[in-house]
């Protein structure tokens, strides 16, 4: 009985790495399209270019 038990602690964390491994690779591109979208938005912010400086507004 007690080496069937100890069989039974490889066996077990076969199984733990095996749900481990499949959390893993799980398929997450879900994410991907709103990071790619807020980088675009990034990018399109960082072209711009600022506005000219009001010449009346200096006040020196």
């Amino acid at each position: 009985m007690g080496a069937l038990l100890w069989l039974l602690i490889p066996v077990l964390a076969a199984l733990a790495a095996t749900l481990w491994s499949t959390w893993v690779m799980r398929n997450r591109k879900s994410g991907d399209v709103a990071e790619l979208a807020g980088y675009a938005r990034f990018r399109a912010a960082m072209e711009k270019e600022p506005p000219a400086p009001d010449p009346a507004s200096d006040t020196f």
